[in-house]
This record gives C-alpha cells, structure tokens and sequence, in this order.
C-alpha cells in the first residue's frame, strides 16, 4: 500500500519536503560545534506519516523551515528552541523557505510494527489501521488504505485555495 502511495505521487509530480537528521551542540577536536541539520533524504508528508521514493515510511517528528532565525532576544525557551531549529536547517544548507522534517523514526512495514502499538501503525481485527491523534489528547483510527488514498489525492490535487 506504501510502496503504491509513493508511485502515486512520484508519478504526480507531488511536493515533496526535505527528510534531516538533527546533530546537536557537540565539539570536533575541540572546536565547539553549532546545531546543524544534516540531510537524509526526500519524503512526502501524508498526516502523520512521512513516505520517501522507495517506499519506506516514517513517523512524524518535528517540522521547521530552513529561514533566517530572527532575532534572539526571546523570551519564552519555545521561541529560543525553534530559532535555533531554523537556524540548524539554514546551516544544514536547505535552500531558503524549505520545509525540514527531523526528529522522526522510521517505522517497520511488518506485523511486529502493526502489533506493537508504538507507533501511528495498529492491527484492529487483523485490519491495518493508522492512528492519528484528535484533539485534547484522543486519538482515532482509520483504515491505512483508505488513509493513504486519500491523504494522496489532497496532496495530488488540494482544494482550491490550500
């Protein structure tokens, strides 16, 4: 069904967002280090999944845009930590604007994975189901087929005005 869904929107032509690997503070022979995102690879965002070309999926993580961070006289330690995510993606050299999907997991396409429950992946009467969360804390369930048809048609061709 995955391996369908990216045939689909390759063949469609369909945005796609950068995939990166985030490496924290750190120092290189004793050089200290900036945040830097390190790129991985291409993947569509279909809800809470991440789909690259060959077919393989992903959980979401965090998503930022590779822009110039602003100033940085924030208050609030959100504010500071998704400046300093903006700023990791622009030294990871994303073109400007690019959108960066980092901190996500790559998710096992067998029944261990459906089974354990861990994941947006659960089996409900040996039927693939995709979970998702729903506000104030809830979650539902849909069928993962059903799911991805039409999470890929709106990506394919949103309404007018997305």
């Amino acid at each position: 069904m995955i391996g369908r869904a990216a045939e689909r929107l390759r063949s469609a032509g369909a945005r796609d967002e950068a995939l990166a690997e985030y490496i924290g503070r750190r120092r290189v022979l004793l050089v200290p280090r900036e945040p830097v995102m390190r790129p991985v690879g291409r993947v569509w965002r279909i809800g809470v999944l991440l789909i690259d070309t060959e077919g393989t999926a992903y959980a979401t993580g965090s998503t930022t845009r590779a822009i110039d961070p602003g100033r940085r006289g924030y208050t609030s330690e959100s504010a500071r930590d998704r400046a300093e995510e903006r700023a990791a993606a622009r030294r990871g050299r994303f073109p400007d604007g690019e959108t960066v999907n980092f901190g996500w997991r790559r998710l096992a396409l067998d029944a261990d994975e459906f089974r354990s429950g861990d994941g947006p992946f659960v089996l409900v009467d040996d039927v693939p189901m995709v979970r998702w969360r729903v506000g104030r804390g809830g979650t539902s369930t849909t069928e993962l087929g059903a799911y991805l048809d039409d999470r890929v048609s709106l990506l394919i061709d949103p309404p007018r005005g997305a």
